[in-house]
């Protein structure tokens, strides 16, 4: 279906079904996973008791970052069954781990209660949340990537940073308001509880969606020209094959990583313990920041669709090293207008960035490893760089004393997303339904 310039009736349908379906799943899981980032200062206090700010907020990001860990070893896990059992089979497993770690944070006693068995109890479902978000994101892109037109592909895989991007607002917009009409004693009594609790029915939603979709043809006319094997080996094959591959879609993806999670998850709380701004400042700015993004990627999506994935990530990683230190220079001191402007600058680089980044990582592999490629590239620079870019950029303030600190992390990661992307070759718009590793078609063909 990929390689054709017009789509019938049928086939328009199942590709709204798969868009929507997409969507909607990626939504539910980054609301849930993106809710302890923008609720960290109260969950410091309630799991974290110090009279040293600045330790209990590096104790609890230290707990974000300690749940990507998980993320490459999952990413094999959620890759080999996406390949092997199909995309929609893995998606609809991996919003069930999701929802139910998120809502058992949701009903964890605090220290006060239990001691040091809370912040134990949360690692652990922290951890399991990181083993699902391994197989969420690059399984969504990877599904709606091989239903999508090759001419528009790039249009339409942007949907999966784009629902990413809306649970961050969705959650961002709810923290905001609960911070706003809440007091501080509420907020740390309950109230943070609320957005954890609110996964499992939305869990449930994104459940019941993913299991009433189908596979992609490109995806079944994989199966069925390896029907013969004796048994899928995405991961061998993988190392065996690809292993240039996935060294270029670890290199691109540690942009994504260091700039996703330091502009949209962690810039709340660095204006706010860094530059003095208050709670409602800090989040509306993060808000009217993920607004523009979630609109402005389906734009780059669109462009990288006209001019290759390759020139767009360029142009990116060559962006971000050119203005980061400028913008993060002109936030100190700052008006609130001048800083949401500011943040905006910065939104347009991540965009383009990671309006191109999915569709370049599917198809940067055949379809027989194609999850576990992406899975695996994607969340080991997600666990190196991704989750713990907010404890890095707190500590590097509090050890350098320069609050340009993490704008320096951030161009340092920019040049080693650029060497990737120097190294690797323009696939834009590559053909899907033929692709898959020559050695495996003949293992199949000599076993039939």
């Amino acid at each position: 279906m990929g390689s054709m310039n017009r789509l019938s009736a049928a086939e328009m349908t199942a590709l709204r079904k798969a868009a929507t379906a997409s969507f909607i799943g990626n939504f539910i899981e980054w609301f849930d996973y993106a809710s302890y980032a923008y609720l960290a200062t109260t969950i410091s206090v309630v799991f974290f008791p110090n009279e040293n700010k600045n330790l209990a907020l590096l104790q609890t990001f230290a707990v974000f970052a300690l749940s990507f860990l998980i993320r490459p070893i999952g990413g094999m896990i959620w890759g080999t069954w996406g390949d092997k059992y199909g995309r929609r089979w893995a998606l609809s497993w991996s919003i069930l781990f999701m929802s139910g770690a998120t809502f058992m944070i949701g009903i964890l006693p605090g220290y006060a209660r239990i001691g040091v068995l809370a912040p134990i109890m949360l690692l652990l479902c922290r951890l399991v949340q990181g083993f699902s978000a391994s197989g969420e994101y690059a399984g969504a892109a990877t599904f709606l990537g091989e239903y999508a037109p090759e001419h528009k592909r790039g249009m339409y895989t942007s949907l999966v940073p784009a629902s990413t991007a809306t649970g961050l607002l969705i959650g961002s917009l709810m923290v905001a308001a609960m911070n706003y009409w809440l007091t501080p004693g509420a907020m740390e009594a309950w109230a943070w509880r609320v957005p954890f609790l609110l996964a499992l029915p939305l869990g449930m939603i994104g459940r019941y969606i993913r299991v009433h979709l189908e596979d992609s043809e490109v995806y079944r006319q994989m199966q069925e020209r390896i029907k013969n094997l004796e048994e899928q080996t995405p991961v061998r094959d993988l190392f065996k094959f690809h292993w240039r591959e996935v060294c270029i879609g670890f290199g691109v993806s540690c942009l994504n990583a260091v700039g996703f999670y330091m502009l949209l998850t962690y810039t709340p709380t660095y204006l706010k313990e860094v530059l003095n701004f208050d709670d409602t400042q800090s989040f509306l700015a993060s808000t009217i920041t993920l607004f523009v993004y979630v609109f402005l990627i389906f734009a780059m999506g669109y462009y990288s669709d006209h001019i290759g994935r390759r020139r767009a990530l360029i142009t990116a990683c060559i962006g971000f090293i050119v203005f980061t230190v400028p913008l993060f220079w002109w936030l100190d001191g700052a008006s609130f207008v001048t800083v949401v402007l500011i943040e905006v600058g910065l939104c347009v680089l991540l965009t383009l960035n990671d309006g191109t980044l999915a569709t370049f990582l599917v198809e940067l592999f055949p379809s027989n490893v194609r999850y576990t490629g992406f899975a695996l590239s994607f969340n080991a620079a997600n666990a190196l760089f991704g989750g713990t870019a907010p404890f890095i950029a707190t500590w590097l303030i509090g050890a350098t004393g320069s609050k340009l600190a993490p704008a320096i992390y951030l161009i340092v990661i920019a040049v080693v997303a650029l060497g990737a992307m120097i190294a690797s070759k323009d696939r834009t718009g590559r053909n899907l339904e033929a692709d898959i590793d020559p050695e495996v078609l003949q293992e199949s063909s000599q076993r039939s």
